[in-house]
């Protein structure tokens, strides 16, 4: 059975961010999920946290220290994510958004895109 194409833009997508994060941080998330909603990019990254983030987060100091230091990283790379969204799609990102899960190890990213990428997807596949 021949994959969508939106399953496969949306494992395109998810191979870029891996890489960007193994080019920029030395590693990369254990599991990246990518969701095409409508208007939206969501990228769930599974098991972002390093060693030595683990050890820190077991204390309130150590998850306040992790999550500024990641929001820090993530203002710095923003464009980044959003060059990979706008070059896989085809779309102009409006809007950026993201959150880490100390306690999961997970992150999160949003992407607000111009066009119903959903719609224009299914349109372009019945076309």
């Amino acid at each position: 059975m021949a994959i969508s194409p939106k399953k496969k833009l949306e494992s395109d997508l998810s191979e870029a961010f891996i890489k960007l994060q193994r080019d920029l941080l030395g590693r990369g998330p254990q599991e990246t999920r990518t969701y095409i909603v409508r208007d939206m990019v969501i990228a769930r990254f599974k098991g972002v946290l390093t060693v030595e983030e683990k050890h820190l987060v077991e204390n309130e100091d150590g998850r306040k220290l992790v999550k500024k230091m990641r929001q820090v990283l993530r203002e710095m790379y923003s464009k980044d994510f959003e060059d990979i969204v706008e070059r896989c799609t085809g779309c102009k990102v409006l809007s950026s958004h993201s959150d880490i899960s100390t306690k999961m190890g997970e992150r999160i990213e949003v992407f607000i895109v111009d066009k119903d990428l959903e719609r224009c997807i299914e349109i372009e596949t019945k076309g």
